[in-house]
């Protein structure tokens, strides 16, 4: 058996304010060097014992910023991921969505209490679900991508598009998890009809709508939400990787330990998922983004007053206060906002990428992970973890 050799290419820069949206840092050449001792063997122990393919890291503190790039765009090719390539970068897209129904419950244009049944006939338990519960993921409904048949023919035909509808009618096909309000679910069918819900309001279609009221105003120019069917990646971009498949993932992604020793051993591969048509996941997590724009966007989500007036900033925030600024595993769900004990912001998981993105507003500490895996084959969210081992050391209690 020949072990497979993951290749880390190191790209740090230095360099304050030149994101867009970002404030403006002086930066030391040697404070960045210094943070990239510590955080480094955080980074390469996660990538090591999760196989990851290729990653890159973004940390900014107030007076430094380091990022790197790590391992292989490719598996088996020296091809170098930079710190500048595009990623999918899942649901973070969820808070996008959220701050667009925000911004309409501004305008007055929608109510974070208004019933669901108001906009749309036909949901499960309608007209209990309110526009609040479908962002703070307390509807009850069920989530669609838990339906093996939509799991299979992802497997099947990587290919296909998806439309809303499709997807909707899947969530929909299920009993609800509980009553609305009763509990918290992570639930994709939740922001599916959310986006719905602000299409007919509107009348513009969901891309447009990020690209007018977040990706523009704030200058945010390598990021995007693709058209639909449309499932490529704009260059330089690494290809991504999913050990297992959508349908065994359902039960577990650890992989079964024959194939587990497999993987390790570098005689199993995990497959190429770069072009599975992100339709499937759709307004709840197919933007594209790039490390720096993922910062500059976090920093002014959680700490910035362009996207939302203060009010609602404010109730924003409130809604997703962390239960504790020692432990970033203590998650906490508000309206399409999320902590992770001192960070703010959120994850996002789908296969081939794996995304964490998280801003504090006590320290000034941006934390933004982007891996070229979902899961380990072991299981577990290398992206996560990641940004958890640098909140421990950077940010602590």
């Amino acid at each position: 058996m020949v072990a497979v050799v993951v290749a880390y290419a190191t790209v740090v820069v230095v360099g304050g304010g030149s994101e867009p949206g970002a404030r403006d840092n002086p930066v030391s050449a040697g404070d960045s060097t210094a943070l990239g001792r510590t955080l480094e063997p955080i980074v390469r122990g996660v990538l090591d014992a999760h196989l990851v393919p290729g990653a890159v890291v973004y940390v900014r503190t107030r007076d430094t910023v380091w990022r790197q790039a790590f391992g292989t765009r490719t598996v088996g090719r020296s091809d170098p991921v930079t710190v500048d390539d595009f990623f999918r970068v899942g649901s973070t897209t969820k808070t996008m969505v959220g701050t667009v129904a925000l911004q309409l419950v501004g305008e007055g244009r929608l109510a974070l209490d208004d019933p669901v049944s108001k906009y749309r006939r036909g949901v499960p338990n309608g007209a209990g679900i309110t526009i609040a519960e479908l962002l703070n993921m307390r509807s009850g409904l069920f989530s669609y991508n838990e339906a093996p048949q939509l799991a299979r023919a992802m497997d099947d035909d990587p290919g296909r598009t998806w439309e809303p509808e499709e997807l909707l009618r899947l969530g929909f096909s299920s009993p609800p998890y509980f009553a609305p309000d009763a509990e918290f679910r992570y639930s994709n069918t939740n922001t599916i009809l959310l986006a719905s819900v602000l299409e007919q309001i509107t009348g513009e279609d969901i891309r447009s709508l990020l690209t007018n009221r977040i990706f523009v105003p704030l200058g945010l120019t390598n990021t995007s939400f693709p058209a639909l069917g449309d499932a490529s990646l704009p260059m330089p971009s690494p290809h991504g990787y999913l050990y297992g498949t959508n349908e065994s993932a359902l039960t577990s992604p650890r992989l079964p330990d024959d194939q587990l020793a497999a993987a390790r051993a570098g005689s199993l591969l995990p497959t190429d998922v770069t072009n599975l048509d992100p339709s499937w996941i759709g307004a709840a997590g197919a933007a594209i983004s790039t490390a720096a724009d993922l910062a500059a966007y976090v920093r002014e989500l959680v700490g910035g007053d362009r996207l939302l007036g203060p009010p609602l900033q404010a109730q924003r925030l409130d809604s997703a206060a962390p239960l504790s600024r020692s432990d970033p595993a203590d998650i906490h769900y508000g309206l399409g906002l999320e902590s992770f004990g001192p960070l703010l912001g959120h994850d996002g998981a789908i296969p081939g990428f794996q995304t964490f993105m998280g801003y504090d507003p006590v320290t000034d500490i941006t934390v933004i992970v982007l891996c070229t895996l979902r899961d380990g084959p072991a299981g577990g969210r290398p992206a996560n973890e990641i940004a958890y081992g640098f909140a421990r050391t950077l940010i602590g209690g």
